[in-house]
C-alpha cells in the first residue's frame, strides 16, 4: 500500500486512541512534582529520596526509549499499545493505594515503564498514515500531546494537592487510562508495518548504561553537587556506554539505534535544535513554580494557574503551527519563535519582589506562543527527510535526546542557581545588612527575606544562561532548508549512486 493510499484510509480511530494514552502519560509525567512536599511528610522521607519519584520516572523513560525502534519494528501496534498501557494502568493503580514510599516508587517505575513507548508509537503511526504534504497539519495536533500535557501538569496538581490528597493525582488519572486501555482491547487495529528483527541484548545494556548514567548523574548533581563521586562517577559511566553504543551500531545490520540517520543533515539540524531548546526550556518548569511559590509566597494553585494560559496558548497554536509550517516551511516559523523565545527568556532573567504576577503570566504565555512555533515544525522538518524504513529510528532519537536533554538542562541551571543563590546569600548576610533589603511590614524573618532574595538573583541568572542557549538554537535555524515534498534527500554519499 502506497503512503498516498495509506493517507486516503487514514486510521484516525487508531490515532485518537493513541492520543489518550499518550496524553495520560505525558501528563502523569509532571503530574507529581506539585505534590513532592505532601508525599515527603506523609511518608517522613528526605527530599533527595521523594525527587526520586520524578528522576526515577525519567530515568526509566531513558533507559527504554532507545529500545521503541526495536518495540516498534518488531511488534504490532496493537500489542505494543496494549502492554504499555497495561503497565501504566497497573502502575497507577498500585501508586493510588501505596502503603510505604518504596511501594510507590516501584509503582511509578511500572507507569515510566508504560508510557516510554508511547510517544514513539503515536509518531510513527503519524508519519506512516499521512503524506509528507499533510504532516505539518498532522504533527501540528500531535503538539498537544506534547506540549500541553506536561505544561497542564502542574496547573491541574497544584489545585489537587491544595484541596485533596495527593493520591487524588493518581485516582483522576485511572479512569482515562482504564478507558484507553478497554476501547484499545475492543477496537484498536494493526497499522503499522512488521519487520521480524532480532533485539542486540548488548546494545540495549549499552544504552541503558549510556543514558541512565547520564540522566541519573545529572539529575542527582542538582542535590548531591558535581563534587559527589556517585555524579561524576555515572556520568563518566554514562558517556563511556554511550561510545561504547555508538561503536556497537555501526557494527550492527539492524540496530537499536541507528545512528547513521544523522547523516541526513536536516535531520542531523533538527535535533540538534530541538536539544538545544529542550536544554534551555525544560529548567522554566522548575523556576518558575520555584519564584512564585518560594519567593514570592504565593500557593500552589496560583503558582499552577500561571501556567495554564500559556498551556491555553500551546493548544490552540500547535494544529496552527503545523498548518503554518505545511505552506511555509519550518526555516521562516522557527526563528520568529526562537527569537520570540529569547526575549521572552531574557525578560524573566530580570525578576524582582515585585513584578506583578500577571506580567509573570503574561510573559510565559508569550513565551509558550514562541515555543509553539519550534518544537513539532523543527522536528517534522527533520523527520520528513528520512526513508520512511527509517521512521521508527528517528522518532527514537528525537526522544531520546529530549528526555537527556532535558534532564541535564534541568540538573545544569538548577546547580547554577543553587551556586548563585549560595554566593549572593553571603554577600548579602555580610555586616553590615543593607537595611534597604529588609521589609520591616513583612511578615517574614529578615534571615528569610534575604534567602527569597539570594534564591531570586539565582532564578534570574539562570534564566539569563537559558537565554544565551537559546541563542544558539535561534543561529543554528537560519540553515535550516525544507525537504521538498515527494523527494526525500538521500544522505551525502548515497546521492550519486
Amino acid at each position: 500500500m502506497s503512503i498516498t493510499q495509506q493517507e486516503q484510509k487514514a486510521p484516525y480511530g487508531v490515532i485518537a486512541i493513541l492520543f489518550i494514552g499518550a496524553f495520560v502519560a505525558i501528563l502523569n509525567e509532571t503530574f507529581l512534582n506539585v505534590a513532592l512536599p505532601s508525599i515527603m511528610n506523609e511518608f517522613k522521607v528526605s527530599p533527595a529520596k521523594v525527587q526520586w519519584l520524578a528522576t526515577g520516572y525519567m530515568l526509566i523513560n531513558g533507559i527504554l526509549i532507545p529500545a521503541s525502534a526495536f518495540f516498534i519494528q518488531r511488534f504490532t501496534n496493537r500489542g505494543i499499545f496494549l502492554t504499555a498501557m497495561g503497565l501504566f494502568t497497573a502502575g497507577t493503580l498500585l501508586a493510588s493505594i501505596s502503603p510505604t514510599f518504596g511501594i510507590l516508587l516501584t509503582a511509578r517505575m511500572i507507569q515510566a515503564a508504560g508510557s516510554a513507548i508511547m510517544m514513539p508509537l503515536l509518531m510513527n503511526v503519524m508519519l506512516v498514515a499521512f503524506p509528507i504534504e499533510k504532516r505539518g497539519q498532522v504533527m501540528g495536533i500531535f503538539g498537544l500531546v506534547m506540549i500541553v500535557a506536561p505544561a497542564l501538569g502542574p496547573t491541574l496538581s497544584g489545585f489537587i494537592v491544595e484541596h485533596y490528597s495527593w493520591r487524588m493525582l493518581f485516582n483522576i488519572v485511572l479512569p482515562f487510562s482504564i478507558f484507553s486501555l478497554v476501547y484499545a482491547a475492543l477496537r484498536l487495529k494493526n497499522f503499522t508495518p512488521q519487520n521480524r528483527i532480532k533485539l542486540d541484548v548488548l546494545s540495549l545494556l549499552l544504552s541503558s548504561v549510556g543514558f541512565g548514567g547520564l540522566l541519573y548523574g545529572f539529575s542527582s548533581a542538582g542535590d548531591l553537587g558535581w563534587g559527589d563521586p556517585l555524579v561524576y562517577g555515572t556520568i563518566i559511566a554514562g558517556v563511556i556506554g554511550l561510545v561504547l553504543l555508538i561503536i556497537r551500531q555501526f557494527s550492527l545490520e539492524e540496530p537499536l539505534l541507528e545512528f547513521r540517520i544523522f547523516r541526513f543533515p536536516m535531520f542531523a539540524l533538527s535535533s540538534a535544535i530541538s536539544t538545544t531548546v529542550s536544554l534551555a526550556l525544560f529548567s522554566g518548569m522548575i523556576l518558575i513554580p520555584l519564584y512564585i511559590q518560594n519567593v514570592r509566597g504565593f500557593s500552589p494553585t496560583e503558582a499552577g494557574l500561571l501556567m495554564l494560559p500559556g498551556a491555553v496558548v500551546m493548544g490552540i497554536m500547535s494544529p496552527i503551527a503545523g498548518r503554518l509550517f505545511d505552506k511555509h516551511g519550518a526555516k521562516i516559523i522557527s526563528i520568529i519563535g526562537l527569537s520570540i523565545l529569547v526575549v521572552t527568556t531574557f525578560i524573566l532573567s530580570n525578576l524582582s519582589m515585585i513584578t506583578p504576577y500577571l506580567f509573570v503570566a503574561a510573559i510565559f504565555s508569550i513565551r509558550a506562543f514562541g515555543m509553539s512555533l519550534v518544537n513539532m515544525p523543527v522536528i517534522t522538518n527533520g523527520l520528513n527527510q528520512l526513508p520512511m524504513k527509517d521512521y521508527p529510528h528517528g522518532t527514537a532519537m528525537n526522544n531520546t535526546l529530549s528526555q537527556v536533554s532535558g534532564a541535564i538542562g534541568s540538573a545544569l541551571l538548577v546547580t547554577v542557581m543553587n551556586k548563585r543563590s549560595d554566593a549572593a546569600l553571603e554577600d548579602l548576610t555580610k555586616e553590615p545588612i543593607d537595611s534597604s533589603l529588609i521589609d520591616a511590614e513583612s511578615a517574614l524573618a529578615p534571615a528569610k527575606q534575604l534567602e527569597n532574595l539570594a534564591m531570586l538573583d539565582g532564578i534570574n541568572f539562570s534564566f539569563l544562561i537559558s537565554s544565551l542557549i537559546v541563542v544558539i538554537a535561534l543561529i543554528l535555524a537560519f540553515f535550516i532548508k525544507r525537504v521538498p515534498v515527494g523527494n526525500q534527500t538521500p544522505p551525502p554519499e548515497n546521492q550519486e549512486k
